[in-house]
């Protein structure tokens, strides 16, 4: 579902309506009503069915959208987010999760979320990624950035800056390395990885001139996943990183901070990037956007990331049944 008032209810009308040929079938956990009435009210002409279990969505699809319905209990004024809807927002994830985990889907795509919304209704999570990670068991979620052009992935995420600095060590660089070089293989059948590990201070720290961050901490990260086999190379300079000479030579890149891995990502490919969540048990991705509050209701979104995220959770989803 996503936040209601956002823009994902009319993103995946749009999916629908332009999209569902190359997507592939897909159900939505939604508020059939609510996806109905935005349809009439936008001139989409979508038609809606409602399901009553995810294996009747198959043969519905071609002919309308197949709904699982989690019905809102509040009216929803588009760009007007409202605590009201946070359960059943909640309740989607839940379900949608589960459903993948039962194996009757294939993977889980999520709409965009609005957390301060959530977070006033009592949500403990930092977003999506974490409590999806938690449905699935608990295990250490790792965040993917991907377009065409790029793959990075932030060691870390939803912090400061400043915290992001402070928190940085050896081991968790190591441990988002070992899950990232795993899933190139597995999810996007990339037989031998090569990572970039991006360095944090300009210029890689100059050997400690500009931070002795790289040098005491992401080198020896990188050494101790080369020790173990994986092709990982750095810290090599961010400014650099990302140019189309250097991108040729890796598979994916490891970033330090939140920024430093999306906005490479977004400034490459913003209506095409998608965000994945590596080392789960299901397939989870979802649009590289938020919420779009400000245009939501009138039209104007692309549903352009959603349908990547459909599309490469279905390339993951066969790519992981080819190597299991």
């Amino acid at each position: 579902m996503g936040e209601p008032a956002g823009v994902g209810g009319e993103l995946t009308l749009r999916a629908w309506a332009t999209a569902r040929e190359q997507t592939g079938p897909f159900f939505v956990v939604d508020d059939p009503n609510r996806l109905e009435a935005l349809s009439g009210r936008l001139g989409l002409a979508v038609p809606v069915k409602e399901i009553s279990a995810p294996d009747e969505a198959s043969g519905v699809f071609q002919g309308a959208l197949p709904v699982l319905p989690e019905h809102l209990n509040a009216p929803v004024v588009p760009g007007k987010p409202d605590p009201a809807s946070a359960g059943a927002v909640v309740r989607s994830i839940e379900r949608a999760v589960r459903i993948a985990l039962d194996g009757r889907a294939a993977g889980v795509v999520t709409n965009p979320i609005q957390k301060a919304t959530l977070y006033a209704a009592g949500f403990k999570h930092p977003g999506h990624t974490e409590f999806v990670a938690k449905l699935c068991g608990g295990m250490e979620p790792v965040m993917m950035l991907a377009c065409d052009a790029l793959r990075a992935v932030p060691v870390t995420v939803h912090v400061s800056l400043r915290d992001a600095i402070q928190n940085l060590d050896a081991e968790t660089i190591v441990a988002k390395g070992r899950i990232t070089a795993a899933a190139l293989r597995r999810d996007f059948g990339i037989p031998q990885p090569r990572l970039a590990v991006a360095g944090l201070n300009p210029h890689g720290g100059e050997d400690g001139t500009l931070g002795i961050e790289d040098r005491d901490i992401v080198a020896p990260a990188v050494a101790t996943l080369r020790a173990e086999g994986v092709d990982a190379r750095g810290p090599m300079p961010p400014d650099t990183l990302f140019s189309p000479r250097a991108r040729s030579g890796y598979d994916a890149a490891l970033c330090m901070y939140h920024d430093q891995a999306l906005i490479p990502v977004k400034a490459l490919d913003f209506d095409g990037g998608v965000n994945i969540t590596l080392g789960l048990p299901v397939v989870r991705t979802s649009p590289d956007h938020g919420t779009a509050l400000d245009i939501a209701g009138m039209g104007q979104a692309s549903e352009h990331s959603l349908v990547a995220a459909m599309v490469t959770a279905r390339l993951i989803a066969a790519n992981r049944a080819r190597a299991d």
